[in-house]
């Protein structure tokens, strides 16, 4: 047994000091020194506390707690965002974590979706506007055209080297 295990048990030792499943942390407290004062000081504050007494309740205080009730039950009852605010102030909030939840569980699922791309719409590659697709095919014509004029231009040296020079 290690110190760490030792002082978990000593409140059970403290408790139950003959029972056999302390054994162990007895044993360790009679080795070890660090542990044996831990134990010697929870056993005296036990012991203090042992012969503490508890002051006496005032004989008035039912009769207070009567009065106190009585006026909480008069008074009006606060509205709805009173009730709100005393609600989320002083409360531990367990009614607010299947929202919580359920709010990180949609976060989760629209930040995964955008991240997956599981949008459910077929995305195509962007389509070209009918203008580009003129303008594309008016700049194949002119490359065609462009080409034809110089086959015509590289026939004509020999149609000219044919004919009679003109002068």
């Amino acid at each position: 047994m290690n110190c760490t295990d030792c002082k978990s048990e000593i409140f059970d030792l403290l408790m139950d000091p003959a029972s056999p499943a302390n054994a162990t942390a007895r044993a360790h407290i009679e080795s070890c020194a660090d542990c044996g004062r831990e134990f010697k000081s929870m056993k005296a504050t036990f012991a203090l506390l042992d012969t503490w007494n508890a002051p006496d309740p005032s004989p008035y205080f039912d009769q207070k707690l009567a009065v106190r009730l009585r006026e909480e039950k008069e008074l009006a009852p606060a509205g709805w965002f009173e009730r709100l605010k005393a609600r989320v102030l002083f409360n531990t909030g367990r009614q607010f974590r299947p929202a919580l939840a359920g709010a990180l569980a949609l976060i989760l699922l629209v930040g995964g979706g955008t991240v997956a791309n599981l949008t459910g719409f077929p995305h195509s590659a962007p389509e070209t506007s009918a203008t580009v697709q003129d303008l594309q095919i008016l700049d194949k014509n002119a490359q065609t055209l462009q080409t034809m004029d110089q086959l015509l231009q590289d026939d004509s040296p020999a149609d000219d080297a044919a004919a009679p020079p003109i002068s």
